[in-house]
């Protein structure tokens, strides 16, 4: 009768589908957690009745920043930790706490629970390093990373929050007056994305392998980690019928291992596996943290200013009288009063174009232009993104809806391009495997940092601008970063060895044609 299984290993060649779409559920966590509640945090900070509803924009981007606040805080103890006693642990400690989080906020009476409530689900939640990790050690061709790289959280969770928050307002007869939802106005988006969580918990639980190298169950490790001069020679019961050493092997016993390598060299290997990098003074993996750094701060002031741009209301424009008749970058009064469930909709069509840009223009954009010739190219022209946006107070409502899926198309190429870029760069720029989950760390806290900051900044700005008839504004606030992000994306540098190797979607003859921009993972 046998005691173990026998040994096996997955094979680089085949795309690890079950794994990735478990990471895939469980990632939901972090950007639902952090993007369901934009559509609502207005209205909920009006409705808590905090200071005067021109302030509101600025207290709802304190709501929104304290999840992030926490985050940063505990972003790098949360990869660390990863390294010691593997992802799966990690990964799901943050589910469990956004999940609480959500529903705290979902019930709470006033702003301080639900800050609270957000604090308690960044403190917890360590998901996006420890995931960006983990898809890492399981994807070995960089083909297959693609795909996984930008998760729909961000396109689900304002959607969600759009669509069911005060659903006594939009659903009367299914939540009529006096029921918990009337009570409660923001419970059931919370509730919904709760009940996601919990499915992730449930299937990473019982589903999700362990990818750490270190930690990863013997029966996944490849064959030859079996068979050594210091495997024990009693392994199984049937030892004998398959034993761990050949004591024929005219190399036992000598400095040669039984694939004929010098031992000398297996062991300075070994000690090459684990170097000691001191992260903050790599300064390609800085260069790189740095970018993705600022893109998150003028990215995250546009998930926040915009559904509070959306749900403004219209002020009447007294020098617009036809299609950008007398237009003036600086007389852009209120926003364009639109109703919540309006502003979840567009954003659900917002997430639709997220996803076309994902799996069909970014392949093949990086495959043409190369990961870091396209990273220079978004992150220079995101700034238009921004600038264009307070233009849409003067589009007459006739063509209001056309222009404004044209206007998100043309930030979602940017946003949408440039972070999968990002991410290629970090695991690029990280010189070995063993410090991964650092780096992600790292990069998860800086990230959480400029979304703690951006919030509360956009928002006081807005609400500035909304005093001077110029909510625009914030919109040039958020450009002006993004132009800085375009001066500092020139540092973002790559090895030469990634310049000497194969392009990043293994298109062979990219380098030859003067693509010499392509990269390698």
């Amino acid at each position: 009768m046998r005691l173990t299984m026998a040994p096996r290993h997955r094979n680089p060649d085949e795309f690890p589908t079950v794994q990735l779409f478990l990471l895939a559920i469980v990632r939901l966590a972090e950007p639902i957690a952090l993007t369901s509640i934009f559509p609502y945090a207005w209205p909920l900070i009006k409705r808590f009745k905090i200071g005067s509803e021109d302030d509101a924009s600025f207290y709802a981007g304190l709501l929104i920043s304290s999840f992030s606040l926490a985050e940063a805080l505990m972003g790098m103890y949360w990869g660390s930790l990863s390294d010691r006693i593997g992802r799966k642990p990690v990964l799901l400690v943050g589910c469990v706490g956004t999940m609480f989080s959500m529903i705290m906020v979902g019930i709470a009476p006033n702003i301080w629970v639900a800050l609270l409530g957000r604090a308690i689900g960044g403190l917890l939640n360590g998901n996006i390093a420890v995931i960006q990790t983990m898809v890492g050690e399981l994807v070995t061709k960089p083909e297959h990373e693609l795909p996984f790289v930008w998760s729909i959280g961000t396109i689900i969770g304002p959607a969600i929050g759009g669509t069911f928050a005060d659903p006594h307002e939009t659903f009367p007869d299914t939540f009529p007056k006096g029921s918990l939802f009337e009570r409660f106005p923001y419970l059931l988006p919370n509730l919904i994305c709760a009940g996601m969580l919990l499915m992730s918990i449930l299937l990473g639980y019982f589903l999700l392998e362990e990818t750490h190298p270190d930690i990863e169950p013997r029966v996944f490790l490849p064959d030859a980690t079996f068979l050594s001069e210091n495997t024990p020679l009693i392994e199984t019961s049937d030892a004998m019928k398959r034993p761990a050493v050949d004591l024929r092997d005219e190399n036992y016993g000598t400095i040669r291992n039984i694939d004929g390598v010098d031992s000398s060299s297996a062991c300075t290997k070994t000690v090459e596996k684990r170097p000691s990098i001191n992260v903050f003074t790599n300064k390609r993996i800085m260069a790189v943290i740095l970018s993705l750094s600022i893109f998150t701060y003028h990215s995250m002031t546009y998930d926040h200013l915009l559904p509070i741009f959306f749900e403004d209301g219209r002020a009447p424009l007294s020098h617009a009288v036809g299609l950008f008749d007398h237009f003036s970058p600086f007389y852009s009064p209120g926003g364009l009063g639109f109703s919540l469930q309006a502003v979840g909709m567009i954003m659900a069509v917002q997430g639709v174009i997220a996803l076309f840009m994902q799996a069909v223009v970014f392949p093949i954009m990086a495959e043409r232009m190369g990961v870091h010739r396209l990273f220079i190219f978004v992150t220079v022209f995101h700034p238009i993104a921004y600038f264009i946006m307070p233009s849409l107070l003067f589009i007459p409502e006739r063509f209001l809806y056309p222009v404004i899926y044209l206007y998100l198309t043309i930030r979602n190429f940017f946003g949408i391009l440039v972070y999968p870029l990002l991410l290629i760069l970090i695991k690029e720029a990280t010189p070995s495997l063993t410090i991964l989950g650092k780096v992600n760390g790292l990069a998860a806290s800086a990230g959480a940092a400029c979304r703690m900051i951006a919030p509360p900044v956009a928002g006081y700005l807005y609400a500035m601008g909304r005093r001077m008839d110029c909510t625009a504004l914030a919109w040039y606030g958020s450009a002006f970063v993004a132009i800085l992000g375009a001066i500092q994306c020139f540092s973002v540098t790559r090895s030469k060895a990634h310049e000497k190797s194969a392009n990043y979607l293994g298109v062979d003859g990219a380098l030859d044609s003067g693509m010499d921009d392509t990269t390698a993972v």
